[in-house]
């Protein structure tokens, strides 16, 4: 099922912790696992591409058993429960509020040589955070600076990292939120190469 012009549910539905536990990972409700992901998709993943070249996806969709055998094993793993999961990696269910969304994990190819440079993982939070307003979270990992791009109809607008520093990078009511902040991406992207 094709999602957008360059991503198909397909690309989203790899999972190591499936592979490696031999469970499948396959949507139990694939009508509002397709809608959330061509949300992802046509909001947050074709903008960033078109923009920054490609993006490889890490992980995507997990179904309700992949996860739960991630968070079972979370030091293998590091996968949170599955009510926190829901309309985040657990694309086709709903959130506590009844709000769709879908989560992967990326990996903006032509920011690995800045980031891995510079340290700078914050370039790429704040360039997504000024220029798609289609996404909803972000979480960022040292490696690669991957990052866990979420979208929701309902935006969060929140920039999380387990790089340091660590934590919350900015929210609604922060005051660092809704300044200009072209100038703390502008080295990188003076050196984009795509």
């Amino acid at each position: 099922m094709r999602l957008s012009d360059s991503f198909f549910m397909r690309d989203f539905l790899y999972s190591e912790i499936s592979q490696i536990e031999g469970i499948p990972n396959i949507p139990e409700y694939p009508d509002v696992a397709i809608e959330a992901g061509r949300g992802l998709c046509q909001h947050v993943l074709e903008p960033i591409q078109k923009a920054l070249g490609r993006v490889s996806i890490r992980s995507g969709y997990r179904s309700p058993a992949v996860n739960e055998k991630g968070a079972e094993n979370k030091n293998q793993y590091n996968c949170s429960s599955n009510a926190s999961n829901y309309a985040h990696h657990i694309w086709d269910y709903r959130d506590k509020d009844g709000n769709i969304g879908a989560t992967a994990c990326i990996v903006v190819n032509s920011f690995v040589d800045y980031y891995e440079k510079t340290g700078d993982w914050q370039a790429l939070a704040w360039w997504i955070h000024d220029n798609i307003p289609g996404y909803s979270s972000l979480y960022f990992f040292p490696k690669l600076a991957a990052v866990n791009v979420r979208w929701s109809p309902q935006p969060e607008k929140c920039i999380s990292s387990y790089i340091p520093p660590k934590g919350m990078l900015t929210k609604p009511g922060e005051q660092n939120h809704s300044d200009d902040h072209a100038y703390l991406y502008s080295h990188f992207l003076n050196n984009l190469k795509i």
